[in-house]
């Protein structure tokens, strides 16, 4: 089987090379050291006097930022390596992606074909039924209807006169309303107003027996 098959059908897409990675890891820290050592010469130059000593410096500072400049060129190529191949990786992935949908999409299409060919999917059957169950639903509205019919009710009963004895109905309710909120027949009779004077009180009660204490009518006929 060619090789680009085998990556297709592979389980996982081929990760990047891990040596390139180590690479990298490698190329930054020789760019950290030589910049910290850059930063020593500059401040050298900077301290050093005009004269042989500055220009050694100045050498020295000139072979680092050279170096400097190569491991950077290094890892930019290093940089766009990376990058060609996870676009190698990603297109891998999506080719595998897409071969697996269609495969799905072809199983649904020849699982959908048997399922419609079965007579469970009659389209003239399934208008049949439809019409049944329309004249079945017709059918039990006509029964509803003719069991909510009222008996006894005699057929020389004029309509209008009984919407007449609705509307008097609703005009004596509505003057009831007005006039007031509870009809007579239901409202409280009025209690008589209490007497005036003064109220006089009552006994205290006794323990004993009460003694016979005569009236009023009683003293002016013993006197």
């Amino acid at each position: 089987m060619p090789r680009a098959f085998q990556v297709l059908t592979s389980p996982h897409p081929p990760p990047a090379h891990p040596q390139l990675d180590k690479r990298g890891a490698t190329l930054d820290d020789k760019i950290k050291r030589l910049d910290a050592e850059l930063a020593k010469h500059r401040d050298l130059i900077r301290r050093a006097r005009p004269g042989p000593a500055q220009e050694a410096a100045k050498r020295r500072a000139l072979t680092v930022l050279k170096q400097k400049r190569l491991y950077e060129s290094q890892r930019e190529q290093l940089y766009n390596q990376q990058f060609n191949v996870e676009q190698v990786s990603f297109a891998a992935q999506s080719a595998k992606d897409t071969a697996v949908q269609v495969a799905a999409m072809q199983h649904a299409n020849k699982d959908l074909r048997a399922q419609f060919k079965t007579k469970a999917f009659d389209i003239d059957a399934i208008d049949r039924m439809n019409d049944e169950m329309a004249d079945l639903m017709a059918m039990s509205e006509e029964i509803q209807e003719t069991l909510g019919r009222s008996y006894n009710v005699p057929d020389e009963i004029d309509e209008a006169e009984l919407l007449g004895e609705l509307d008097a109905l609703e005009a004596d309710m509505a003057l009831e309303e007005a006039g007031e909120e509870v009809p007579s027949y239901l409202q409280d009779e009025a209690l008589p107003d209490a007497p005036d004077g003064v109220v006089e009180p009552l006994p205290a009660a006794h323990d004993g027996p009460i003694a016979n204490t005569p009236t009023s009518a009683q003293r002016t006929t013993a006197s």
